[in-house]
């Protein structure tokens, strides 16, 4: 649905405060694979700008959920029967996760330089993937990060937003494998402190505090949050099933957090748009044709 052009945000562009006309910006319609993206619906933008997170249930179908987890567990149990450019959590059907058409849907929203995007090159990049696999009483309780709106921009754990418009920084992706049951084990989130001016009381340093949100979901739900927002992981205490969780961080073209890249034979495997999320970290003369 296109918005009335009196309520489109008033976003400057790079040379002397013109505005940015996104409907001008070629966002790719389809992702690596040909699928359509999926764009956030109203709701869900407004959900994520005013929590600092979003779930969605049940985005992958039960046969994804089985060859994800499945090839997650052969990861974890039996690693040297994976070839070993395939041996991470970009290997085999974990690849497609890496731009499900949701996750690109989201970065648009939140995530993209526009102006390097086209329909064979994504505005914004993937810099982390990893495993999670708690049983019961694996994972620890350490809060982090907060007050994403007065960071200073080279830190990437923050959040800017105007009337109309949110830019999320470093983004966290989680996709939940298998079921979580709330106050089991699943991550807990403090809602709006990306937007806190205070500083955090002591009592975020009580897993039990009502500062903490958390969630349940079925497997095959996709978490995003902003890093910009108080987070921590906690002791998995679910004893029907364990964690498997695949969690991804994406950031924009230009700046790079985490210190990680995929393994070059299975980068030169992937689609080349796919290919493009792995780019080199930088603005000028980086829109892969």
């Amino acid at each position: 649905m296109s918005i009335p052009a009196s309520e489109t945000p008033f976003i400057i562009d790079k040379n002397l405060g013109t505005k940015l006309n996104l409907d001008s910006v070629e966002f790719p319609q389809t992702n690596a694979d040909g699928r359509p993206i999926i764009e956030l619906t109203q709701e869900q933008k407004y959900t994520f700008d005013s929590k600092g997170w979003l779930l969605i249930p049940n985005v992958l179908t039960e046969n994804e959920v089985n060859e994800t987890r499945d090839f997650c567990l052969q990861l974890r149990h039996n690693p040297e029967s994976i070839p070993e450019h395939e041996r991470s959590t970009l290997g085999g059907p974990l690849q497609k996760l890496a731009d499900h058409p949701l996750v690109v849907g989201f970065m648009h929203e939140f995530v993209v330089h526009p102006e390097l995007s086209t329909q064979n090159c994504y505005g914004f990049r993937m810099e982390s993937c990893s495993l999670y696999y708690r049983k019961v009483g694996e994972g620890g309780f350490a809060p982090h990060n907060g007050n994403g709106m007065l960071r200073f921009p080279g830190d990437s754990h923050l959040y800017r937003c105007i009337p109309g418009k949110a830019y999320s920084g470093l983004t966290r992706v989680v996709w939940e494998l298998n079921p979580v049951e709330k106050g089991k084990g699943g991550t807990l989130l403090a809602t709006a402190s990306h937007k806190a001016v205070y500083t955090a009381p002591e009592s975020i340093q009580d897993p039990n505090s009502p500062i903490w949100d958390t969630y349940s979901c079925p497997a095959g739900s996709l978490l995003f949050f902003t890093e910009a927002l108080s987070h921590s992981a906690q002791p998995w205490a679910n004893k029907t099933n364990d964690r498997v969780a695949i969690f991804s961080c994406y950031n924009t073209v230009n700046s790079k957090w985490h210190d990680w890249d995929p393994h070059p034979k299975l980068l030169e495997s992937m689609p080349p748009k796919r290919q493009t999320l792995f780019r080199p970290v930088r603005a000028a003369n980086n829109l892969v044709q």
